[in-house]
């Protein structure tokens, strides 16, 4: 692509680089000049413009958008996405269901190192997202890019984004109680995050902080998920709620993660249904490690325990004002 500024008569066909005031009037940047248009340049005294004018092999910023979109997300009803309409080099991907979004980052880096001129923006990997909430946006900086590149960075990204829809409609919220606790802080919060993602929450249950009475309730629920909110804090993997679910006929596959608030969280199955221990500060709305975890299964998203090793970096999460015991003082 050749870019700079040429005289008024060698400016028709090329791609206006900036804005430019006329005496009446405005010539927007990225528009293609017309012969009227270096008419209305000459008429406003000017003598030459800053134009940007495609070379062999070089496609335009609209075209190239598009086609990496396109690369990226094949098939957008099977991804559960919208690609927006090509404007100014820029196209936008937007979620068409609720879910979390699934992105490729190494596909996304491979891309991002091509060209300098051609750049996908993504949400962090398996943000929840609400419906038409923007999942990337792809954009060529430059008016045109090398066709070899372009070429390359679909190549690369092919397939890079999708997005996990809701999977799981119905979930159970068990607490156990110590003393006269009502539980309401603990349901209200659980049923406000399966609300954002549609997913219907059973009627409380409160029972004892005790092995029997909570294995005995984890057996009972029907739902298609389980989380359990203790009156005490879940301490060890031998702890009353994980030793509930073992003794209810489950598995128990990790306990622990590195999130702060977040960290005494546990999880597993009982026959295929996940089972999750969620820490205190679930209690809260605000955000903690254990969004991220029910967020991805309840879209179907496994979570293993590597998953949650690799939660540390970017876990340092805002304090909870509330907190019992907050991280200083």
């Amino acid at each position: 692509m050749n870019f700079g500024a040429v005289p008024l008569d060698a400016a028709e066909g090329a791609v206006l680089a900036h804005s430019v005031a006329l005496i009446k009037g405005r010539l927007k940047k990225g528009r293609v000049l017309s012969a009227e248009d270096v008419a209305k340049l000459h008429d406003s005294g000017l003598s030459e413009v800053v134009v940007a004018r495609l070379g062999p092999g070089d496609i335009g910023e609209d075209e190239a958008a598009s086609r990496l979109a396109a690369a990226m997300v094949p098939d957008p009803a099977a991804a559960h996405l919208r690609i927006g309409k090509a404007a100014t080099g820029r196209v936008n991907l937007f979620a068409e269901a609720l879910g979390v979004a699934g992105i490729d980052a190494e596909k996304i880096h491979a891309i991002n190192a091509i060209h300098p001129m051609i750049t996908v923006a993504t949400v962090p990997p398996w943000q929840r997202m609400g419906l038409r909430g923007m999942v990337a946006t792809v954009k060529i900086i430059s008016y045109a890019v090398p066709e070899e590149a372009l070429a390359r960075a679909c190549a690369m990204g092919r397939d890079a984004l999708r997005l996990a829809p809701v999977q799981i409609r119905r979930a159970a919220l068990i607490q156990t109680v110590i003393g006269a606790e009502d539980g309401e802080k603990g349901q209200r919060a659980i049923a406000e995050r399966m609300d954002r993602l549609g997913v219907d929450l059973a009627p409380k249950c409160l029972v004892r902080h005790e092995v029997a009475d909570l294995a005995a309730a984890i057996g009972q629920a029907r739902a298609e998920a389980v989380f359990i909110l203790t009156g005490s804090a879940t301490s060890d993997i031998d702890d009353v709620a994980p030793e509930a679910l073992r003794a209810a006929g489950g598995v128990v596959h990790h306990f622990g993660m590195p999130v702060d608030p977040g960290n005494l969280l546990f999880y597993g199955d009982l026959r295929g249904v996940p089972v999750v221990g969620l820490p205190g500060c679930a209690r809260s709305p605000a955000l903690n490690g254990a969004d991220w975890v029910m967020e991805r299964l309840l879209c179907g998203v496994p979570v293993t325990p590597m998953d949650i090793a690799r939660m540390g970096v970017g876990g340092l999460l805002k304090e909870i004002p509330s907190r019992g015991r907050p991280r200083e003082g």
